[in-house]
């Protein structure tokens, strides 16, 4: 009997590890991405995150959704929100003690506390956050993990999947506005210039 158990304990003890160490990378990564004063290095916190989220789901043997969470967020998306940072001008060294919204400190910190108690709420009342298989129901019946998840996203979750999309694009159309607009202290300057070049 002893024999018997002792692969499930070698499996158990090897996937704790690989949960610790993840969660060790995603939290560093997490940490990084709230702390760094400049946004690129932000993003590229962001980046080793995304990475520990994927060993996550190798670890419970969701490959597809590695894969996709390699390619698409650590990819595409971080690539995306370095374009943008880029483009507005962000990356440049600025004062973070000037704070241009009155109040948006103490209210992050208050719709942060108020996360955090929603989140105890949900796992003191409710079982499914605390570590139960599925919240949805076990993924059964014929047919791969991939296709059981394009039937779950494109049927159940259609609408949350198209509402990010939207949400992304939008998301980025504002950021290339708001770093086309000219700024107020140059545009006398090109006024002038246009005056000096007109015959």
């Amino acid at each position: 009997m002893p024999a018997a158990l002792s692969p499930v304990l070698a499996a158990t003890a090897v996937d704790t590890v690989v949960f610790i160490a993840a969660a060790a990378v995603i939290l560093s990564g997490a940490l990084g991405v709230v702390s760094s004063r400049n946004p690129v290095h932000s993003a590229l916190s962001l980046v080793l995150t995304l990475f520990g989220v994927a060993v996550l789901f190798v670890a419970q043997d969701a490959q597809f959704l590695a894969a996709v969470q390699v390619i698409v967020y650590a990819g595409a998306i971080v690539v995306l929100f370095l374009f943008v940072i880029m483009l507005i001008g962000v990356d440049r060294e600025e004062d973070v003690r000037a704070d241009p919204l009155r109040g948006q400190r103490p209210a992050a910190f208050a719709l942060g506390a108020l996360g955090l108690a929603e989140l105890l709420g949900l796992a003191r009342f409710h079982h499914w956050v605390t570590g139960a298989p599925s919240a949805a129901g076990a993924a059964s019946g014929p047919g791969s993990n991939v296709e059981k998840l394009a039937r779950s996203v494109f049927t159940r979750y259609l609408l949350p999947f198209e509402v990010t999309s939207v949400l992304l694009v939008i998301a980025v159309v504002g950021a290339v506005v708001l770093a086309r607009r000219p700024s107020r202290s140059a545009a006398p300057e090109e006024r002038r210039q246009e005056e000096a070049a007109s015959p």
